[in-house]
């Protein structure tokens, strides 16, 4: 591959891993090996000016705007640090400094690098008046009713000497036992992990409920200080007086003049980073003198008196103990490594997943191995190595199991699968408990009154084998020896209210494998009844837009199995809502059929929310980022300049608020 060509492929795989980043928050490689990519697609189109791109990933900061909230201009542009991983790119950028003040005497401040969301704070007379992220650096997210949620950030300043209007700067973080919490409440609902502190806290600030954001106790640290008429020339002491004033300035900070003393912070906090209660990745060294900062100036992505030195990712060697056995609720079996515990990234790791039996293969992991264990800001730990010199010369390598550890079954692997799964669905416990368990949760019967442990509980006592038991539970049941009536009245009163969830929600409880709540929804709008959907043929359910040959034939599997059919009809009788209403069936249409809209800005007649069911019940299909297939783009106020840019360039029309509602009438 030429280097023309290195530039193309590294264009499409950072812009890849930006989205997975910033708009998914769920980042799949290591801030390292992105910025290494960074690097190199930087060298290579310096070398060939020829290949310029406005649009490359090397020309822009990286955004995490959320298009539900309105947009502000940044009065400052909040841009992004270079990052370095080595002393001596630290002592280049401390070089550099030199020669750009022309060798006058200079200090750097030192502060840890906190790993959360950018946030800029605005105060007017003692006063919080407004909370923006950094979004694309130029614009960013009005998130002011969620940054009142937080503790730590000051509503009112004490008594001081602050200016009549400023900007401070900081993170907001998720402190690491918050979010140990919160991962074992989603791990118990069997829902996505969040991958580390960082995303969970974009997540929860970026929620469109405020109640949900002070739940989380989200807390934050601020790193500079911005205004007008800022008198202090010196970045460390206006920190100080930020302190004074109520905010939360981290305490490890120093003022350092020599290149040794930076190496010495760096190592210091190395090491002692991991008895922080937050998530830190590296350390940020500014020039302490504004007026030098001023001097000195910025690049179009970063400021030249300020840089980013990032921690290498924790690796420890610990001793693999045994490999064990999880089995979920559609079936899949994951091995599981069981270690020694050691200290990683805050927090104390004793088991990794080990994803499958090639894995396992591809490490030639034996019993009883030292393997290396690394974090590397991620929450679920990995194992990325086998320290082969301390093997045991006797050691066996790890063999995949051939059934079930639940019900004995023997395990199949389905054609172009990597998993393993116990085919015994209606017999095997963790696969009952867990359907069960997916079919009370919040986004489907959203029966809150059950979790787990009660799931657990029942099956035990034989009270319940599958979701149509549910509704033959009587209070006398539950409530044993009489004192836990007014808690057994509140189960049998959600399992009667779970009743009038709607059908397509009931899709969705169903468990189908692969059927999410947007396929489920397509497949109930589609079908509109279950007796339609059960007795739907491949090409019937194919040729519904967003459904694929794998969902098509799970939906067949799941309706061709009498065990299952056998529940349906339990849940029928019961009362459950087995079809659209009537209201709904003549909501819709087929004036959008065959159409993929992208619906971006702020509205005025709907919200977000009922402007995406409006064009489902309309037969067309949300999107979320703008393509050559994109038939139009639904757009309200403050659309972003980017999506605008990219509509113009591919011929997408833009449709405003009034136009579309005409278009269904």
């Amino acid at each position: 591959m030429d280097e023309k060509q290195r530039i193309l492929q590294l264009r499409k795989e950072l812009h890849e891993h930006n989205y997975n980043y910033y708009v998914l928050n769920q980042p799949t490689i290591s801030d390292q090996d992105f910025d290494f990519l960074m690097h190199e697609l930087q060298e290579l189109e310096a070398r060939h000016p020829e290949m310029s791109d406005p649009n490359s990933p090397t020309q822009r900061v990286g955004s995490d705007v959320n298009e539900n909230f309105r947009q502000v201009a940044h009065k400052y542009p909040m841009l992004s640090l270079a990052n370095t991983y080595s002393e001596q790119d630290v002592a280049d950028f401390y070089n550099s400094v030199k020669k750009g003040l022309g060798g006058e005497d200079f200090e750097i401040c030192c502060e840890m690098k906190y790993d959360g969301l950018s946030i800029s704070l605005t105060y007017v007379d003692g006063r919080f008046v407004q909370g923006v992220t950094r979004g694309d650096g130029v614009h960013g997210d009005d998130v002011t009713a969620n940054v009142k949620t937080i503790r730590s950030i000051p509503l009112v300043l004490k008594n001081g000497d602050w200016p009549r209007e400023f900007e401070i700067r900081g993170e907001i973080l998720m402190p690491w036992q918050v979010f140990e919490r919160l991962n074992a409440e989603r791990e118990a609902a069997e829902e996505p992990l969040f991958a580390n502190p960082r995303n969970a806290a974009s997540g929860t600030l970026k929620s469109l409920n405020p109640e949900v954001v002070a739940e989380r106790h989200l807390d934050a640290y601020l790193y500079y200080l911005l205004g007008e008429d800022i008198s202090g020339d010196g970045h460390y002491e206006n920190l100080e007086k930020a302190r004074r004033w109520g905010f939360k300035i981290s305490e490890g900070m120093r003022k350092v003049k020599t290149l040794q003393e930076i190496y010495d912070f760096i190592k210091y906090w190395d090491t002692e980073r991991k008895n922080l209660p937050v998530a830190t990745d590296g350390i940020v060294l500014k020039v302490n003198s504004l007026r030098q900062q001023r001097a000195l100036g910025y690049t179009a992505k970063s400021p030249r008196w300020a840089i980013a030195y990032k921690f290498k990712a924790e690796r420890e060697c610990t001793r693999l103990n045994e490999v064990t056995y999880q089995v979920g609720r559609t079936g899949q079996v994951t091995p599981v490594a069981n270690m020694e515990p050691v200290q990683l990234a805050g927090t104390t790791v004793r088991r990794a997943t080990l994803n499958n039996e090639d894995f396992i293969h591809s490490l030639d992991l034996h019993e009883g191995d030292y393997v290396y264990v690394e974090k590397g800001g991620e929450i679920i730990p990995k194992i990325v190595g086998v320290d082969t010199s301390r093997r045991n010369a006797s050691a066996l390598p790890v063999r995949f199991i051939t059934h079930c550890p639940e019900c004995g079954a023997q395990l199949v692997r389905y054609e172009g699968e990597a998993a393993y799964y116990c085919p015994n669905d209606a017999g095997c416990p963790p696969q009952i408990k867990g359907r069960i368990e997916h079919f009370i949760s919040r986004r489907a019967m959203n029966i809150d009154s059950l979790g787990p442990e009660t799931i657990d509980d029942y099956y035990q006592r034989g009270l319940i084998h599958n979701v149509a038991d549910l509704y033959d539970i009587k209070e006398e049941q539950i409530n044993g020896d009489g004192t836990r009536r007014k808690s057994a009245q509140k189960i049998i009163d959600g399992i009667t209210a779970s009743k009038h969830v709607p059908f397509e929600r009931v899709v969705f409880a169903l468990g189908i494998r692969f059927v999410g709540e947007t396929s489920a929804r397509l497949l109930a709008r589609r079908f509109k009844n279950i007796d339609s959907l059960a007795g739907a043929s491949l090409q019937e359910l194919t040729d519904v837009d967003g459904i694929g040959e794998v969902i098509a034939e799970s939906v067949i599997t799941y309706f061709h199995n009498p065990a299952n059919m056998d529940i349906v009809s339990r849940l029928r009788a019961y009362g459950l809502q087995m079809s659209l209403t009537e209201e709904q069936i003549k909501s819709s249409s087929t004036k959008l059929v065959g159409k993929s809209i992208v619906i971006s800005g702020v509205f005025k007649m709907h919200s977000r929310d009922e402007y995406k069911r409006i064009i489902e019940e309309n037969g067309g299909k949300n999107v979320g980022s703008i393509s050559g297939k994109t038939s139009f783009i639904l757009a309200g106020d403050n659309m972003g300049p980017a999506k605008l840019q990219k509509a113009e360039k591919l011929g997408i029309p833009v449709v405003d608020e009034k136009t579309f509602l005409g278009m269904i009438e």
